[in-house]
């Protein structure tokens, strides 16, 4: 799943499932889900860390840098093809030129960015409790039961929009010191001053931009996901087959991994125009145009066959043009 967008985390568990849903607070039950709250902090802030060499290699490759030459490979028919560097080549690249810690440049905007989003839902699971909702049960019929997935989806759907929304500025940032990496640029040096330059430069706005085609994703990801899950259990897994229970606990997650690649264009889109016309090469041409809206990116790169630029860091086939060199 390093490859394909992100899942939001209400995808890896059925709706109603997850964790909260259960028995009203009690005594202790507050302290208790501090605590739960500050290990998902912790662990969300560990699994950025360690992430992020494979998402900024991804970024590089999402804005069309390629500082190495392709190679030559064969596919499963034996032909012979051009294939660009894998994430361990670029990597082992951004460790010959920026050292090992090269390679968690824009970490710190990152891990900012996921503790906030953290938070946020955590906050939002507290203030709109799933206690207070009906949650999906095998006894329910099939229209009562689509009505508690449509309103457990709205309320995953409202979680996910606003903790985007908190994030999203610490996102721009992070995106803004990686892509630095292209051009050697150090406009992005820390966090409050990229803050300052950002808001001097481009006003509040500058902060969310690419924030939309971020949220379309995410809520189109949500309900295809949830909707498909349901239908599947509902509709196509027999209640006599002997592990249909077993088959319908991973039915969202399989719909999950499924969704997230078919979604992963608004991801690019999304980053793309977080690091577009902000003064750093990587946002410039010949890399890009300046883009108008995400839209007119969404057609720009759809008109050259990129809308899923990045989505793969392995077996990367090398575009056209360079396939036009001889390979002899």
């Amino acid at each position: 799943m390093a490859d394909a967008a992100p899942l939001p985390p209400e995808a890896l568990s059925p709706p109603g499932g997850g964790p909260g849903a259960g028995p009203g607070p009690g005594p202790g039950r507050a302290e208790g889900a501090e605590g739960a709250e500050g290990l998902f902090v912790v662990l969300g802030a560990g699994l950025a860390a360690a992430s992020h060499p494979l998402l900024y290699v991804k970024l590089l490759v999402q804005v069309g840098h390629e500082p190495l030459p392709p190679t030559i490979g064969r596919n499963v028919l034996g032909k012979q093809v051009l294939y660009l560097p894998g994430f361990f080549t670029y990597a082992r690249h951004i460790v010959k030129v920026d050292g090992k810690r090269g390679l968690f440049r824009g970490l710190t905007p990152r891990l900012i960015s996921s503790t906030l989003s953290t938070v946020t839902r955590g906050n939002m699971k507290k203030a709109f409790p799933l206690e207070d909702m009906e949650h999906v049960s095998n006894k329910d019929d099939m229209k009562t039961s689509l009505r508690k997935v449509v309103k457990e989806t709205s309320h995953e759907m409202m979680m996910q929009c606003v903790s985007r929304v908190v994030s999203h500025p610490l996102h721009v940032i992070s995106m803004r010191c990686m892509v630095q990496f292209i051009g050697r640029e150090v406009k992005y040096s820390g966090v409050f001053s990229a803050i300052v330059r950002i808001f001097k430069e481009e006003g509040i706005l500058g902060f969310f931009v690419g924030v939309v085609p971020h949220i379309v994703g995410d809520v189109i990801f949500l309900w295809c996901c949830n909707l498909l899950a349901h239908f599947i259990n509902t509709y196509a897994v027999d209640d006599n087959f002997s592990q249909a229970s077993v088959i319908r606990s991973y039915t969202k997650f399989v719909m999950g991994i499924a969704m997230s690649m078919l979604t992963y264009p608004f991801l690019l889109v999304g980053d793309l125009m977080a690091v577009n016309n902000c003064g750093l090469r990587a946002g410039l041409p010949p890399y890009a145009p300046v883009f108008t809206s995400w839209i007119h990116c969404w057609r720009y790169l759809s008109a050259q066959g990129q809308l899923f630029r990045g989505s793969s860091l392995v077996f990367r086939r090398a575009p056209m043009q360079a396939a036009c060199f001889p390979i002899d």
